[in-house]
């Protein structure tokens, strides 16, 4: 076979320059997948062994789909590839190596959870303000401060991260980074950032095994390059450092992730760091329409700051991108929902060809509240993933800590779960004595007669035994059967089963369904270790993008434009299109945030296949004030040519060539009237909205099956218009509507509810 044969031109050139310095810019729906494991697959058909091969993903997910793919050329020899996550792969490492740094081999992961819970305890033993030392802000403070490289020590030194603390009233900011840290290791653990802040730690001060990893990995890969953080870039840029047969791979326009860290100019200045390097554009998207790449180019083209490319597609030319205004959120959820009723009727698609993609989890409200009044089934991405439920974390606390003792998160989250008696008083007892002696809780729980006494002492100290026992059974257990037998010794298991509510009795099908996994994990003959701990350093390290989504339910989605990158579907909304909402008010402040919104936007804009809508509301509350809301600056930017409005414009000028100039001049006008005036509790927005339509008295919907082109009906909302066209076969009728106020619309008769006047 030769696998090569269905590579353009571009694709093959990247392919197969397989020595030096390489990089790829892959433009939105060019086949970029299929590139990195077709190269991949040609560096082991060239003869380079799989163990001397490193790639690095940003999900899982995409991980696993590029080994099978790999597999299919090379077969089972794609096995031995290092391929994964950044944090998956380079946990991996420490494994091996966390005890040249202090760590012990089966540190514990920290997920964001556990971050934020012993955060808060710390700042409420420091006796601070929570609401100003908030703990999301703490994380983000002390997450930004590892992704940049910055030590608890450096940041406490350096004068002027310290005044800008001081500045927001945040002082002890830098004792509390310190502290964590110093709690972290205590409890042998390490947070999602730690796992590559350790690795440059591990590096730097050990030159011999960074040698030892220069030398084994031979070739290295990276996709998502655009993605990439300081400390991200660090560690690839020393692994490669002796052989530079590098190869990224990336778009810089849909770089999107500055506010995790991620820093565009890694991929910019690529050339810089490997002058050598030879650069393939991959122009062509496969995936989109003609009308939706030329109007995302003419979105991006407007970035000062990006590589040059030209892409293009040959795909058919495709629907015009349609535009709609609504009156609030709720009439645009409301169109939203109609629309996609309209659609999978008139087309034949399923609800999860449908995706509506948002600036801010907040928005979701109006979609979703629409889409259930038309019993629409949909999927929430970015709710509480499966194993952030609390059950599951109960009884993953219990794994944890029985490889673990020292894991203090997790010992204080189950030392009285299921009740067993020791309270928070008792737990402080535990706490002092830990304190005090400088012992972990661990050292106090296992000696509990030493340092406790009464019912304190039996309590805790059985708790200890217990644990000391699922250790003995983890020895020689299989992940299975001692997952199992901490399950039901626990009292876990027992104590759900016991509660016969509803809820009660989906959280125990939880467990079954968690245990079932372990199950599953134990049997897989792809890998050679399958003890519970491995299990628990795989659910661990899960990305966003790998959890609770199953490709086959059929339901619309709904996500934020950041959860929607590297998807795809035949028909996406886009809503919001509002200045200060989208692009967001936060990101006004320089060109580069800027930039990167529009980015966003080209993100999100490229997800769409077949179908593109956007819409926007006039009007939108924000905390309990109904706020004029002016149309989004890249309604502007979009090529005119392109669009197709649903309404009819503020304008004498007919057709597109006014742009949303009309819109903009009629918001701006009623902010001047507005500042002239004393401002109401509830600004009225009536002065740039058509009034709202009052249905006559009695209004009731006819029966349309004698309905012909040129009937005069009235609308409920949109008021009274005229019948203009007619097409489709019963049931599926679609009527084009010229109304007096909105303009045309199209409607599908049967869900309509017109009354012929």
């Amino acid at each position: 076979m030769d696998y090569l044969a269905g590579l353009n031109p571009s694709q093959r050139s990247a392919v197969e320059q397989i020595k030096g310095p390489v990089m790829i810019v892959a433009g939105a729906g060019s086949g970029k997948t299929r590139v990195i494991t077709y190269r991949v697959a040609h560096l082991i058909r060239q003869g380079v062994d799989p163990f001397n091969i490193l790639v690095l993903t940003f999900t899982n997910k995409a991980a696993k789909e590029m080994r099978e793919r790999i597999m299919n050329v090379v077969g089972s020899e794609a096995k031995n590839i290092w391929m994964g996550t950044f944090h998956s792969v380079f946990s991996r490492i420490l494994r091996v190596e966390a005890e040249l740094i202090g760590y012990p081999k089966n540190f514990t992961i920290y997920d964001t959870d556990d971050t934020k819970s012993l955060i808060r305890a710390i700042i409420k033993e420091m006796n601070l303000d929570d609401k100003l030392y908030n703990a999301n802000h703490v994380y983000g403070r002390i997450s930004s401060a590892k992704n940049n490289l910055i030590s608890p020590q450096e940041y406490n030194k350096n004068e002027a991260i310290m005044a800008e603390d001081i500045a927001n009233g945040r002082g002890q900011l830098g004792q509390i980074y310190m502290t964590y840290a110093q709690r972290c290791y205590r409890a042998g653990a390490m947070d999602f950032d730690d796992l590559l802040f350790k690795t440059n730690v591990l590096l730097n001060k050990h030159p011999e095994v960074l040698h030892k990893y220069q030398h084994q990995f031979k070739y290295l890969m990276v996709d998502e390059y655009q993605d990439t953080n300081f400390s991200q870039y660090l560690i690839v840029k020393r692994l490669a450092a002796v052989n530079e047969n590098i190869c990224v791979v990336g778009d810089d326009a849909q770089s999107i992730y500055a506010f995790r860290g991620a820093n565009i100019q890694n991929i910019l200045n690529f050339q810089k760091d490997y002058p050598e390097v030879q650069v393939f554009k991959l122009e062509q998207n496969y995936r989109s329409t003609k009308m939706i790449v030329n109007a995302a180019n003419s979105v991006i083209e407007k970035n000062q700051n990006q590589l040059e490319k030209n892409v293009f597609s040959e795909n058919e030319d495709g629907e015009k991108i349609k535009v709609t205004r609504a009156f609030s959120d709720n009439e645009e959820g409301k169109t939203v929902a109609e629309a996609i009723t309209q659609e999978r009727s008139l087309k034949g698609l399923k609800y999860k060809d449908f995706a509506i993609l948002y600036r801010t989890n907040a928005q979701s409200r109006a979609m979703e509240e629409a889409l259930r009044k038309l019993n629409v089934p949909y999927k929430l991405y970015g709710g509480t993933s499966f194993y952030q439920r609390k059950e599951i974390k109960d009884l993953i606390a219990y794994f944890r800590l029985t490889f673990n003792p020292n894991d203090e998160e997790a010992l204080k989250r189950v030392i009285n779960y299921p009740r067993r008696g020791i309270g928070d008083t008792s737990l402080e007892k535990i706490l002092v004595a830990a304190d005090k002696q400088q012992y972990r809780l661990w050292d106090v729980v296992a000696n509990a007669q030493t340092f406790l006494d009464g019912r304190s002492a039996t309590a805790v100290g059985n708790f200890g035994l217990m644990i000391q026992s699922f250790q003995a059974v983890a020895r020689t257990g299989s992940a299975f059967d001692t997952a199992m037998h901490i399950a039901q010794h626990s009292g876990i298991l027992k104590d759900l089963y016991e509660d016969k509510s509803v809820e009660g009795l989906s959280r125990y099908e939880n467990i079954q369904e968690l245990l079932n996994g372990i199950k599953e994990f134990s049997e897989r003959e792809d890998i050679e270790e399958k003890g519970l701990d491995i299990f628990m350093q795989d659910i661990a390290l899960l990305t966003n993008d790998d959890k609770d989504k199953d490709p086959n339910a059929d339901t619309v989605s709904l996500m934020t434009i950041h959860s929607s990158k590297g998807l795809e579907f035949p028909v996406v909304f886009i809503v919001g299109l509002e200045e200060n909402l989208f692009p967001s008010q936060l990101s006004l402040n320089s060109r580069s945030e800027l930039e990167e919104e529009r980015r966003l936007f080209y993100v999100a804009v490229t997800r769409a296949e077949k179908k593109l809508h956007l819409s926007y509301a006039t009007s939108r509350y924000r905390w309990g004030t109904l706020n004029n809301c002016e149309p989004s600056r890249f309604l502007d930017e979009l090529n005119p040519a392109c669009l197709e409005l649903d309404f009819q414009p503020r304008s004498v000028s007919t057709g597109m060539d006014a742009g949303f100039q009309s819109e903009r001049i009629a918001w701006k006008q009623k902010e001047t009237d507005s500042y002239s005036k004393p401002k109401p509790k509830v600004v009225k927005t009536t002065s740039i909205l058509p009034k709202a339509h009052v249905p006559s008295e009695g209004f009731a919907p006819s029966d349309t099956a004698g309905l012909q082109v040129g009937m005069q009906v009235e609308h409920e909302r949109f008021g009274f218009g005229k019948v203009v066209n007619l097409e489709g076969n019963k049931p599926d009728i679609k009527a084009t509507i010229f109304f007096k106020e909105l303009g045309q619309k199209q409607l599908l008769l049967k869900f309509a509810k017109l009354r012929i006047v």
